[in-house]
């Protein structure tokens, strides 16, 4: 391992050979981190928090630190984080407020400096958090979704895949999966034409969501109407599949309610 003089690295920490810890970090007891990952200078790696392979954690992260919850108790909570993360400078990733539960990212996103994770966090593969954004607890971000410079989700939001939500934006309600939102507060404003082009998605189905956004966010009719409509005559590809049951789901776990 290659740890420098000035860090401190916990006698029961576990790290795989090829760690590189940089001066003055700080790695905890219960921190596992696996082969090729690299820790900048004085970042803090602490409670019972796990990181895969091939991760750059930047200078100065803090991660797996004490969740902003009154409710927490100090009981063993985790910070769980898959492979080829790149997590830059000042980011903050807290650990999640119930006992056993976890704070969960996944592999290949890219976590922009100043950027929160807040406890109970689920986000999945492949996103783009840019330059301090702040995710309350128990917000799920799924795979691909972007989301821009000093947005805040508020707390039990579900951003849904592919969508990409833009700078400063105030999310206080789910997002679809696919879609372009903005504002204060969010507003759809169309298909994120780009993410579905850059994810290979056909041309039969683009122009599938593009009837289903029309249905859904310029007839007027309720979202239960919608839905029906969509059923019944927008050709069922499974994005558009996705996207009813996405709908259907947040409607029926949450009272956040759906972004329209």
């Amino acid at each position: 391992m290659k740890i420098h003089a000035t860090a401190i690295v916990d006698k029961n920490a576990k790290l795989a050979e090829d760690v590189e810890v940089g001066p003055y970090a700080i790695i905890g007891p219960n921190v596992e981190i696996d082969a090729g990952t690299r820790i900048a200078a004085h970042c803090v790696i602490d409670g019972w928090t796990s990181i895969g392979k091939n991760c750059n954690i930047a200078p100065s992260a803090v991660i797996g630190g004490r969740p902003q919850d009154l409710k927490y108790t100090g009981k063993r909570s985790f910070v769980k984080i898959g492979n080829n993360n790149t997590i830059r400078e000042f980011v903050t990733i807290n650990r999640a407020t119930g006992e056993d539960a976890a704070t969960k990212i996944g592999s290949n996103n890219l976590i922009m400096a100043y950027a929160h994770i807040a406890h109970e966090c689920a986000l999945g593969n492949n996103l783009v958090i840019a330059n301090a954004v702040e995710l309350a607890g128990h917000i799920t971000v799924e795979d691909g979704a972007i989301l821009g410079g000093m947005a805040g989700v508020h707390q039990f939001v579900h951003i849904g895949k592919l969508a990409i939500i833009g700078g400063c934006t105030k999310v206080v309600k789910h997002i679809p999966p696919f879609a372009l939102a903005d504002g204060h507060p969010a507003k759809i404003y169309g298909l994120n034409i780009i993410g579905l082009n850059r994810a290979g998605i056909s041309d039969e189905s683009k122009a599938a969501l593009k009837r289903a956004f029309k249905l859904l966010f310029n007839s007027g009719l309720s979202l239960p109407h919608a839905l029906s409509e969509i059923e019944k005559n927008v050709r069922p590809s499974s994005e558009v599949k996705y996207l009813i049951n996405f709908l259907k789901t947040v409607k029926s776990n949450t009272k956040r309610g759906v972004c329209r």
